[in-house]
This record gives structure tokens, sequence and C-alpha cells, in this order.
């Protein structure tokens, strides 16, 4: 049966393509809908931009008859704009000045009427409650959300037989070797992803272990386990691992996806990788630094900053800085004597065109080539923002996207629909992506910080 789906707003400030994702079914765009797109195309950033397509879309659509009766959509299925139902009634303590309740009232009309089934599809939590006081059925927008595994951490710990570990260094070991077991000691055969982190024991000694890697159905050694970039040693297993990862040249691991919580010191390596490779070690591999640090300030108040753009997102950027602060000066004891003489380290990190800071609405439209691109808490961005940044990279171009999927600061996201989330379930299994999550118990914060994470 074909069913009406009624399209929020900001679905399509998200998504524009969300037209087209309804099958056989009608669209039903009300006339607040417009309004509120109007109101928003002259926004900055993805917010404007995504305004602008939906318009462009509904514009060539008017093109091929009229709207008030309905249109065929391209593939399959009609697209309706919806005037009526001014009349309708809503409960009193839902006002009718209000948009939101304005789209509630053409739901409950086109239910009234019995016209098929109406589903109301939008991304604002309340707005699915308020429908669902006055009888309407209402659904988030699904097509981006991804069935996340959260098994799935890039790294695994796994049995082989002892004359294996031998012939590790030499050609490495057949992944139809590896096998779990469980504490009864039943053994199973695990599906290894390519670029999957592991932790290889011995099956006769669990104190004999060796580290390595999936490559093309064999688990390779590392190859920079035993590097100090800028000076820093890792701290633990996940460490380890996201230190391969970042070490690798751009053309083996043009994409790097680090999960994990605050403190866990994602930020901190990734820099410090970045920083050995410009001014340690030139390997000319790469311009500079690009750090972008998503944030819904961007598509709102930064235009209203005072600066030029650096000074803008300066405020945004300060977690960048504090890191920065630690890894150009390594003495802990006396780091802090001279605030003036660290600040002033810092500043020529940035004067000297090392290190470049931009807000992710600038990066929309470019080819970054040769460049260490950094993008820290990715997970406050869009699928569309992730899928753009990707498809940004030119030749020579590392990306390196961090954040934890449980701090999620942006409106209208969560833990499926967040960009981090959607790359790394879509990108799972790429010879081309690096993926690890650091755990809990690698927290390097500080000792405070790690019972907090176990208490709190």
């Amino acid at each position: 049966m074909v069913k009406n789906y009624v399209l929020d707003t900001n679905v399509l400030l998200q998504s524009p393509e969300a037209l087209f994702s309804f099958e056989d079914n009608t669209v039903v765009i009300p006339v607040v809908v417009l309004e509120e797109l109007d109101n928003m195309k002259k926004a900055e950033g993805e917010t404007g931009a995504n305004a602008r397509k939906t318009i462009r879309s509904i514009e060539k659509l008017r093109l091929t008859g009229d709207l008030l009766k309905g249109v065929p959509l391209p593939e399959k299925g009609k697209i309706i704009v919806e005037k009526n139902f001014v009349d309708v009634e809503l409960p009193p303590d839902l006002p009718e000045a209000k948009a939101d309740n304005r789209i509630l009232k053409v739901c409950k009309g086109l239910s009234d009427s019995k016209r098929n089934k109406v589903i109301l599809v939008t991304k604002d939590i309340l707005l699915r409650i308020k429908a669902q006081i006055i009888g309407i059925k209402a659904e988030d927008f699904e097509r981006e959300q991804v069935k996340a595994d959260p098994s799935y951490t890039g790294r695994r710990e796994v049995y082989v037989p002892d004359e294996c570990l031998k012939d590790m260094k030499k050609s490495g070991i057949p992944v139809s070797l590896a096998y779990e077991s469980d504490k009864s000691g039943a053994k199973s055969v695990p599906e290894l992803c390519e670029n999957e982190f592991i932790l290889l024991k011995s099956e006769l000694s669990e104190k004999k272990t060796r580290l390595g890697r999936v490559e093309n159905g064999v688990i390779k050694k590392l190859e920079y386990q035993k590097a100090t970039p800028y000076g820093v040693t890792p701290r633990n297993l996940g460490m380890t691992f996201l230190q391969e990862a970042l070490m690798q040249p751009a053309e083996k691991a043009p994409l790097v996806i680090v999960k994990g919580m605050a403190g866990t010191g994602k930020t901190f390596y990734a820099l410090a990788v970045g920083l050995e490779k410009i001014l340690n070690h030139p390997t000319g591999e790469y311009r500079r630094i690009l750090i972008c640090r998503p944030n819904s300030q961007f598509d709102d108040d930064i235009g209203f900053l005072p600066g030029d753009e650096e000074e803008k997102i300066a405020p945004l950027m300060r977690p960048v800085t504090d890191n920065l602060e630690q890894l150009l000066d390594s003495n802990e004891k006396h780091r802090y004597d001279s605030e003036a003489e660290l600040k002033d380290k810092v500043a020529e990190i940035f004067d000297r065109g090392i290190i470049k800071t931009e807000a992710l609405n600038f990066i929309r439209g470019r080819s970054i080539v040769n460049t260490y691109l950094i993008i820290d808490e990715a997970q406050n961005m869009t699928p569309g923002q992730v899928k753009g940044i990707i498809t940004r990279a030119g030749m020579g171009t590392k990306i390196i996207l961090l954040g934890d999927p449980n701090q999620i600061d942006r409106p209208f996201l969560d833990e499926r629909t967040n960009g981090l989330s959607y790359a790394c379930e879509h990108m799972k299994g790429s010879p081309l992506c690096w993926q690890i999550t650091l755990g809990v118990e690698e927290c390097v914060r500080s000792a405070l910080a790690v019972d907090a994470v176990k208490r709190l």
C-alpha cells in the first residue's frame, strides 16, 4: 500500500537526497517547510548549501507539473506540496504559530481524510513525541543510519600454533591458522577484516605474543612498532596500533579512523606523528598539517565572531593548542615555568604555516593535496560532511578522523547517524582504511580521569 511520508525541514537540511529516498510512496512537503528552506538558503556552511540543493531539486520537479496536485519522482513515487488543512484543530497546548505544529496539522489533516497511511519523518525527537500524542506515526530518517557493529574495534586477540610465530618476521601468518577460544576452551575461526590489528598469542603460552595486522589474508608484523614520533613512545597496546596506522604513508593508509573516549591520546598522537613527518624527519610526504574541528557553531556563530578565519575558530581549537604545548616542551616539570615562551613556541608553528586550522565549511569544493588532515571531534559531522571530506582527498593526502560516538554535541545526530560512525561502517574492510578503537583502560590523561571514568 502506498504511504504518505511528510518530511520535516531538518531532514532536508541534513540530507537533500531524502526527497528521492521513499521508493514508490508519496513524499509530502508542507508549505511551512518551503518557508523554512527559504529562511535557511543564505545560511553559511552545510546548512545553507543543503537548503539550496533541496530548493533546486524541488524547482526541477515543479517544471514537470503541478506540485499541488503531485508530480512523479524520477525513479518512482511522487511528490506533492501540501498547502491545505489550515483549519485542522490541534490540542490547545500546541500553538499554531509554531512551524513544527503546522507540520503536525498537515499530518493530522491527511490522516483524518484517510489518504493512505501517514508517516511523519523528522530528526526532531520532541516532534516525534508530539506526533504520537495526536495519533500520528513518526520516524527518524533511516537512510543514513548505520547498523554499527559495537564489537568491531579494529583490533582482536587470536591464538596461533606456537611454531608459526617464528614465521612472523619473514612471511607472516595466514589468517586461516588463527583462532579464538572461549572460557570453556571451544575454538572458533574469526572473520578478520583487512587492516585489522592483531595481538597474536601462542597456543602454548599466552605470555608469548606478537603484534600484527591483516593484509591480503596474511597477518604481517608491524613496521613502526619501535618508532618514537616526535619523542613520543606508546604507553599501551592501543597507542602502538594507532602509531602504526598514523606512521604509514598516505599511499598505503590514506584514511585512518580513531575512536576512543577523551584522554586516550587521539589528538596528541595524531599531532606527534604529523610533527615528526614535517619537522623532525622531513620526508616530503606532506606540505603541512591541516586541522578541522567540526562544531555546530561553525554553521551558526562563526560569522559573528571578530577577526579573520583562524581567530574566529581559535576558541574551538584550544584542545589542539593544549596538546601542542605538551609536544613542543616535553619537560613536564618545567613546561609552564615561562608561559610566554611556551606561547611563542606554539605561535611559531602556526606562523610558519606548519599547522593550519580551518572551519569545516571552508573545505567544501576543494581538492586537498599532500596534506596531513586531522578532523578532531568527527562524531559531530553529518554523513554528508564526512563523505565530502573524504572525497576531497587529493594525491598524497592522509585523512585522520578522531572522535567518540558517545560524545555528540550536534543537534539531530546520534550514535547511528553521525559521520564518524557512518564512515567506520562503510569503510570497514577497505584496504585504504585503517581503524582502531582505544579502550577506557587506555586513558592516559591522569589517574583521576581514569578513576572517574570507572566510577561516574
